[in-house]
């Protein structure tokens, strides 16, 4: 009795668990794929929401002489995932594929061309040393470029500067960059902020210190931002770079800074923006499948097994509700395999109750009790049931190892059913069945 009192609360914990974390949560199942998706516990996929895929790979022949190609697209990759945590795109899908291509998918992306601008920049920040002599910049012009030098032109006018090609100082010690708004030359401006690392700060000191009243030029990508005249040391290790920066453009910059700079250029191999009207054209088609189904299955089976039918009905409905509890709790994607999963495991559930039921059926016709008979058709089913679904448990972790993309997506979703399916089959109905016995129902559960 004891038991059967823990195992009721503990059905019901879960059951009220799983209502608090829908409606209450972030995700309104009334309609629960239609909600901002910012808010909403349940993320949708590139495939239901909408947003840009693409393929990109690395520029091998601007990689720096000895570095292993591999290497750099693993580097990349990581890069390319700060910069998307930075954007704030919940669940994106960064992956390397073959030897040489690197997939993005980024759900709910609004801009596919700022997205890209953003991804695609290689961010190789430098300080180089202005040489201010007018002769040789007219020179420089003219192609009589000294052989330590290079010409780089002003981002914010395209005025030209001849700087030494040697850096005194890179962004790999950079530690933070940040957006600000602040007094600049040209009064109130927005700048991004920088802040180096204590061993870049001790050289930026060095470098300030050595060319106080001379020009050091702040270059991102080959573009020069800004060229200040340093007035004294600098040992706060602290830089700006101002430009004619509006705050989006200034908070991008500083996106790009933080995650450090690509080894090579990227190239775009291809690229597809997915609309959402086709996400939601899925999620409708998908949601009816799924409601034909579970209602087809649910009148069947009350046909069939009459009353108890109902009861696994009950078991059914259950399974659906911890489902999609399980998933908002964790903060899963939905994806449309992922809806078929959910489908799949609604199968599995009715599967185990019909298992269960013909083993109880058996009892009854060898003579026993109802009672009897329902205690024995659950041990005796036990086994069969616990032995397909750890199978199927099984299989679903194979995907997620080896899978991609929404086949991930496919199999945390059998998992979450495969788990929730065993506990609803043997647990939930059993207790409904003993309650509904303890009351003296034996005739009307009769299979």
């Amino acid at each position: 009795m004891h038991r059967n009192s823990f195992v009721v609360l503990l059905i019901l914990a879960v059951f009220f668990g799983s209502l608090y974390t829908i409606f209450f949560k972030g995700t309104e199942f009334v309609m629960p794929f239609q909600q901002d998706q910012k808010n909403s516990k349940i993320k949708l996929g590139l495939d239901l929401q909408g947003g840009i895929h693409l393929v990109y790979t690395l520029d091998e022949s601007k990689l720096t002489p000895g570095m292993n190609p591999s290497d750099a697209i693993d580097r990349a990759i990581e890069i390319i995932r700060n910069r998307v945590d930075g954007i704030g795109i919940a669940e994106p899908y960064i992956q390397k594929e073959g030897d040489k291509w690197i997939v993005v998918q980024l759900p709910g992306a609004k801009d596919p061309e700022e997205a890209k601008r953003i991804l695609g920049k290689t961010a190789q920040l430098q300080f180089k040393l202005v040489v201010e002599d007018k002769k040789l910049l007219e020179q420089a012009l003219e192609g009589k470029i000294p052989a330590d030098s290079e010409i780089l032109y002003m981002e914010h006018d395209g005025s030209p500067l001849l700087l030494k090609k040697e850096a005194l100082l890179t962004g790999d010690s950079l530690k933070n960059a940040r957006a600000e708004s602040g007094m600049g030359a040209l009064g109130n401006e927005i700048h991004v902020s920088m802040e180096f690392d204590s061993e870049g700060a001790k050289t930026f000191g060095k470098i300030t210190g050595d060319n106080i009243g001379k020009k050091i030029a702040i270059v991102l990508d080959d573009k020069v931002y800004s060229a200040p005249v340093v007035r004294d040391r600098i040992p706060s290790g602290k830089a700006v770079i101002s430009g004619n920066f509006g705050i989006k453009e200034a908070n991008n910059l500083a996106i790009v800074l933080r995650s450090g700079s690509l080894p090579a250029p990227l190239n775009i191999i291809s690229e597809n923006i997915v609309g959402p009207t086709l996400g939601q054209d899925s999620i409708k088609s998908g949601m009816q499948a799924g409601f034909i189904g579970i209602v087809a299955i649910m009148l069947l089976m009350a046909v069939y097994y009459k009353k108890s039918g109902v009861i696994a009905d009950v078991g059914l409905l259950c399974n659906l509700l911890y489902l999609v509890g399980a998933m908002a709790m964790l903060g899963a994607t939905f994806t449309m395999p992922g809806i078929a999963g959910v489908i799949l495991t609604m199968g599995m559930s009715v599967d185990s109750n019909v298992l269960i039921f013909e083993r109880v059926r058996e009892e009854l016709r060898a003579g026993k009790t109802v009672m009897a008979a329902v205690d024995q058709g659950y041990k005796k089913a036990f086994w069969t049931i616990f032995d397909s679904h750890v199978t199927t448990l099984i299989t679903a972790a194979i995907l997620f190892v080896f899978g991609t993309g929404p086949v991930r997506g496919f199999a945390v979703t059998l998992s979450l059913g495969v788990i929730i399916s065993l506990f609803t089959a043997l647990i939930v109905t059993k207790v409904i069945f003993d309650w509904r016995l303890s009351r003296g129902e034996t005739e009307s559960l009769s299979i």
